[in-house]
């Protein structure tokens, strides 16, 4: 994935990024080391490794023009994820959530630990055993975001706050590069998706786990229960991660895949019962529906006592369109 890095000083971070990313494996390509500072040194690194680089002071300007111009050039170098790696700038709402999922920080502090500035004083100031450096996602609530990993660095006798800065960042350097890495690794990553499918599948009414035919299922209604999805790791040669859900039968299946062969496909053996695949390993995934085509094929599966119970419980949440649409209706 083309990544743009955000830097407001000295760039260790940044490079311990770089170097990262030029090894076998990496699952990202920095494209643009970008800075507030145009002395930011950095930026001088960046250049000399052959990295385009972009500088805007934002001295004069209001927050939100600032930051429209650094996302333009982020967006102009191609960059699809933006790290930030001590970018001394907090981001407007409105810019966090155009790059919902695709704004990665890193923080000297183990969060939910002392959000903020000063985390290496608070920390001793408080008598903690240990410090660390955490990477997570950002939204709009300062150092709020999903955690994605950790490193705790432990507090020595006789620590100050540079010398527990220095130590931690050492830690910054090793786990930023692999975080990262693993983070954009995800949506192509068989243990997390199948994680992710499991999470949703469980969350029916009366659903159980139960392997078929070397693939998890997921079946409804008890002992005798019905399946009413697969998960498929690319099973009979097919190169797809996929979820499988029941459709309404032939016609349907074929619309499908004739409207959207990215996302769907006839899958072997499976196909010829009416079970359409869900490509899960594919870019720009909606888990939205993935969820609606759990519960459309949970429906067809479940005995009425549980779709109507399900349904007056959704009803009453509020959580339910009273007008549930076909599957090509939405997807």
């Amino acid at each position: 994935m083309p990544v743009a890095v955000f830097i407001s000083g000295s760039g260790t971070n940044m490079a311990a990024l770089l170097y990262a990313s030029r090894m076998a494996g990496s699952a990202y390509d920095i494209v643009l080391v970008a800075s507030n500072d145009p002395d930011a040194e950095g930026l001088k690194l960046a250049a000399g490794e052959g990295i385009a680089t972009f500088a805007r002071p934002h001295r004069g300007m209001e927050r939100a023009d600032h930051d429209a111009i650094m996302e333009q050039a982020a967006t102009d170098a191609g960059a699809q994820c933006i790290i930030l790696a001590g970018y001394m700038r907090i981001l407007t709402p409105e810019f966090v959530e155009r790059w919902a999922g695709r704004l990665i920080n890193i923080h000297p502090s183990l969060l939910p630990k002392y959000r903020g500035l000063d985390t290496h004083s608070r920390a001793l100031g408080a008598g903690d055993k240990t410090a660390g450096a955490t990477v997570h996602l950002v939204t709009a609530e300062l150092d709020a975001g999903e955690i994605l990993g950790q490193a705790q660095v432990a507090i020595l006798p006789g620590d100050t706050e540079a010398s527990l800065s220095a130590r931690v960042r050492l830690a910054e350097h090793q786990l930023y590069p692999r975080v990262v890495n693993a983070y954009l690794k995800r949506p192509y990553d068989p243990s997390y998706l199948l994680d992710q499918v499991r999470l949703r599948a469980l969350a029916l009414p009366e659903a159980q786990e139960r392997d078929s035919h070397g693939s998890p299922g997921w079946r409804t209604g008890g002992k005798s229960g019905r399946y009413f999805a697969y998960f498929s790791q690319q099973h009979h040669g097919e190169p797809h991660i996929a979820l499988l859900a029941k459709t309404s039968g032939q016609d349907e299946l074929a619309e499908l895949i004739d409207r959207d062969p990215a996302a769907f496909f006839r899958p072997a053996y499976y196909g010829a019962s009416d079970w359409v695949g869900l490509i899960l390993n594919r870019p720009g995934l909606d888990w939205a529906q993935v969820n609606y085509w759990l519960e459309r094929s949970w429906r067809m599966a479940a005995p009425r006592r549980l779709t109507s119970l399900h349904d007056a419980d959704m009803l009453e949440a509020g959580l339910l369109d009273p007008d549930l649409p076909d599957a090509g209706d939405q997807f």
